[in-house]
């Protein structure tokens, strides 16, 4: 079995694995059959860390999580997320999904789909531009001193939308973010310019989504060629736009480097994101018990110095 490693997420106490599981599968793509799969392969191979949102499957991923991880909360750190539009099912919101009165009702149909009594890691999904941070990080706090949520993050922030949150919340002596989640890989970096050092800075960690850039690094897919049959970018029209207009030079030179060190493709993805300043966990989807063992296998890599040195040379080309 794959030795799994843990780390501290931020400066905080909550403790996660290096690899995470993305749950947005579950419910639009994998059954309750399937969930259940893809679950115990990941407690098998020691991931302990879920990811969720009210989002994904408008409620469906929750549903499901919560029903396959029943009577086993202790065993686990539950993430999911409030803030992106829901169609209604939390009440009307006017787009207000940072305010209080939204935010409580928010976190009440999440505990409700998950049937638990609290949750883990509850993040904001998106910025709320209307509603001022004080009030949504105020709402988040009383959450947390209510029992009902134990630490809190942001996503898609960007940097000085982090250092806004972090001053706000100690200069009101409420409960801080401890993490940020957004869209990361080795050919998507746009994060290191500003939100890498707004982590590292004020105590986050960064959890990356997308790792895999939607499977382009998973050695699946070759330039000049059609995607494989059922692979996620085999639906033709706007799949083969993105497969054509993936940035090759970069992948190929990163299985290049993968195949000198005896790597595959993947492990490079995940081993060496998470090696990258900041990073604590990196959260990956999975469909099946065999990917998520290939991503606990790939977290399983840790870089060199040298290694690192390499990989920065590659990707600064």
């Amino acid at each position: 079995m794959t030795e799994m490693t843990y780390r501290r997420l931020g400066d905080s106490g909550l403790v996660v694995s290096v690899v995470g599981i993305g749950c947005n599968n579950f419910g639009p793509r994998v059954d309750l059959e399937g969930t259940r799969a893809v679950v115990e392969a990941a407690l098998d191979v020691g991931i302990n860390f879920f990811d969720s949102a009210d989002i994904y499957g408008k409620g469906g991923s929750e549903e499901l999580l919560g029903q396959v991880l029943k009577g086993r909360w202790d065993d686990v750190v539950i993430a999911t997320k409030f803030g992106m539009d829901m169609d209604g099912r939390n009440g009307p919101d006017h787009g207000a999904r940072g305010a209080r009165r939204y935010i409580m009702r928010a976190v009440e149909a999440s505990l409700r789909r998950l049937g638990t009594d609290h949750i883990d890691l509850y993040q904001f999904h998106e910025p709320d531009p209307g509603t001022p941070i004080d009030e949504t990080l105020a709402a988040l706090d009383d959450l947390v001193t209510a029992g009902k949520v134990r630490y809190l993050g942001n996503s898609n922030f960007s940097g000085w939308q982090i250092a806004d949150a972090d001053w706000t919340a100690r200069s009101r002596g409420q409960t801080r973010f401890i993490s940020a989640q957004n869209h990361y890989s080795l050919v998507e970096r746009g994060v290191e310019a500003e939100v890498v050092p707004a982590c590292e800075r004020f105590g986050l960690g960064l959890l990356p989504f997308y790792p895999l850039a939607n499977g382009l690094l998973t050695g699946k897919y070759k330039r000049g060629e059609a995607a494989p049959p059922g692979s996620r970018l085999a639906g033709g029209g706007r799949y083969t736009a993105r497969l054509a207009a993936a940035e090759w030079d970069t992948i190929e030179a990163l299985e290049a480097y993968a195949a000198d060190r005896g790597l595959t493709l993947l492990q490079v993805a995940i081993g060496g994101l998470a090696a990258q300043p900041a990073v604590t966990s990196v959260i990956a989807g999975a469909t099946t018990p065999d990917q998520v063992r290939a991503n606990a296998q790939a977290g399983a890599w840790q870089p060199g110095v040298d290694d690192l040195a390499a990989l920065r040379e590659v990707l600064t080309r």
